[in-house]
């Protein structure tokens, strides 16, 4: 009898989480009706004379966007995977570079080591957020936004990381004699700590508008969902656009410097003759890693930046498109450079490859023949 009383008031709670998480969606919901001129095309449209529908009639059918919760899912299996995938190598790749002597000299394991981190790191926040979404866990306004914080301080410490070992390699194949004069151990340390800092500085303003925006809004708690963020806050509030679009316009420029820095090495070492011969091959999968690792990076920045323009050249737009573009942007697009970051850096440096095989390569158990 007591058990069944229990699990009568765990139900209870249970219905009760759930209607806050509903409520908590309906007022977002709502106040992204309201803002987008939704209500007002509503409106119109219902009030016309070839009306159809009532009013309540086209908010119900709108709604019912957010009403489908697997393929949303499966979408949110993604960062988990990912985060798996990343977590099965990365600890792997930083023991070795750290507890190596003669690789913790070198400039090029450091940056490779602070980007595999950053992302690594950047994995578990989105994974946990993804975890406290699934479970349906409401978050206040200065939890939701120091969450959000992090999560653009990881993500952009990866790519300051990324164009440090650009300009690390640009140093080394351009100016091979004064290299350790112009970048010395030192100042890699120091260079790393400087990522770091602009890293918590640059989603700064961002971060302060959503606080500006929530404050003024009826809702007191929030489903604190990236993809949800993007399609029901930042879609019709100016202020957010602004600051987003200015955020992503500073990742697309260094990631263009990036690919410049590259195509640089790429036309340089073309002239000093590194992709004739024996050396070709090495050097040609070499630049089709950076290449590759550049373009997943870039991809999910330009879907955001078109998406932020759509959403400040035309007020309204379809619901169901801009979720599903959103929830693939953070959910896939984001999550796939760093899950495969460290499969594709760990298996071309032989140093990280040898060690990487060693751990995973099945131990063989040599029988001992008793003598006769």
């Amino acid at each position: 009898m007591a058990t069944a009383a229990h699990g009568r008031v765990m139900s209870s709670s249970a219905l009760e989480e759930a209607g806050d998480f509903f409520m908590s969606l309906l007022c977002a919901f709502g106040n992204w009706y309201n803002g987008s001129g939704f209500a007002e095309e509503h409106s119109r449209l219902s009030t016309g004379p070839n009306a159809s529908q009532s009013q309540v009639e086209l908010f119900a059918r709108e709604w019912s966007v957010f009403l489908l919760p697997r393929p949303t899912r499966l979408l949110q299996v993604c960062p988990i995977l990912g985060f798996l995938a990343a977590g099965l190598v990365t600890p792997l790749i930083l023991s070795r570079v750290l507890t190596d002597a003669r690789l913790r000299q070198q400039t090029r394991f450091l940056l490779l080591a602070n980007a595999l981190l950053s992302d690594l790191l950047f994995l578990s926040v989105y994974m946990f957020s993804t975890c406290l979404n699934v479970s349906n866990v409401l978050m206040s306004d200065y939890a939701c936004a120091s969450l959000l914080f992090l999560l653009g301080a990881l993500y952009i410490a990866g790519i300051l990381s990324a164009k440090a070992m650009v300009l690390d390699t640009t140093l080394a194949v351009l100016a091979p004699l004064r290299y350790l004069a112009l970048w010395p151990l030192s100042r890699t340390k120091g260079a790393i700590a400087t990522i770091w800092l602009v890293s918590v500085l640059f989603p700064a303003a961002s971060v302060g508008t959503f606080l500006w925006y929530h404050a003024t809004a009826p809702c007191s708690l929030h489903i604190c969902s990236l993809p949800l963020v993007l399609v029901l806050t930042v879609s019709h509030s100016w202020p957010m656009q602004v600051s987003m679009l200015l955020t992503v316009t500073g990742i697309l420029v260094i990631l263009l410097l990036v690919l410049s820095g590259y195509l640089v090495l790429c036309w340089q070492t073309w002239q000093a003759g590194v992709w004739r011969g024996e050396r070709s091959s090495r050097a040609r999968g070499t630049f089709l890693i950076h290449y590759l690792h550049l373009f997943l990076s870039f991809c999910p920045m330009l879907v955001l930046a078109i998406e932020l323009l759509l959403c400040y050249r035309h007020r309204i737009l379809d619901l169901r498109a801009n979720l599903w573009v959103s929830l693939v942007v953070c959910n896939v697009l984001l999550v796939l450079p760093k899950a495969l970051a460290p499969y594709l850096y760990g298996l071309r440096y032989r140093d990280l490859s040898a060690a990487l095989f060693a751990f995973f390569r099945p131990r063989r158990t040599s029988a001992v023949s008793p003598e006769t």
